[in-house]
């Protein structure tokens, strides 16, 4: 096995803001020097309820050759990082189908000991971003993974509002994210731990 930790990406977005987060953690899982998949879930709402939002239809036609990921993917991977937008306060119903998928791979251990992380969005600064990670979180537990929270180890994780479980932003109604340019350093701090605890994890399972 070579020693490059393999990330896998994988995401929800319906109109851009987590497909943002994702290409900025491919970015800096890259410049780290690991094997990157960036992938999206299967979307699950009908074309005509995406055509009725003109932001949801654009990104959905934009994003239509980013790969499907698959139960392999996460099983191929040393790592992965997930980011989905909040609904509710949970996660989008589109990344729970995926992990629904999972049972198969779950029930032979073939998810046990990957590292992972999460990210999410919302429309306010309290609207539930804390809940939607630890959501995915109890379905790691499930899985045996390990979690690689970016916790408070690095100043640039309080200028993006300091989320101790997993990168978060809010978004405005008019689809800007709020303080871009910090939550893009907070993304490439949670990448690079992820793939720090990762590399550990690979290290000591080659013996």
């Amino acid at each position: 096995m070579g020693d490059k930790v393999k990330l896998a990406i994988i995401y929800y977005s319906s109109t851009g803001t987590n497909y943002q987060f994702a290409q900025w953690a491919r970015e800096a899982a890259e410049a780290a020097g690991a094997e990157v998949k960036l992938l999206k879930v299967p979307e699950l709402a009908p074309l005509s309820a995406i055509e009725s939002n003109p932001a949801w239809h654009a990104h959905y036609k934009a994003t239509t050759d980013v790969p499907t990921a698959t139960v392999d993917d996460m099983v191929e991977a040393d790592a992965i990082i997930f980011s989905v937008p909040t609904r509710f306060g949970n996660m989008a119903a589109q990344m729970k189908q995926f992990f629904d998928t999972a049972g198969g791979a779950w029930a032979q251990g073939k998810l046990a000991n990957k590292v992972v992380s999460a990210m999410s969005s919302a429309q306010n600064p309290h609207g539930g971003q804390e809940a939607t990670i630890l959501s995915l979180y109890t379905t790691m537990y499930h899985w045996g993974a390990i979690v690689a929270s970016p916790g408070y180890t690095d100043p640039k994780l309080f200028a993006a509002g300091g989320n101790p479980y997993g990168t978060s932003a809010s978004v405005t109604q008019e689809g800007e994210m709020v303080g871009a340019p910090e939550v893009k350093e907070a993304v490439g701090v949670q990448t690079r731990r992820t793939l720090e605890v990762a590399g550990w994890v690979k290290k000591g399972l080659n013996g």
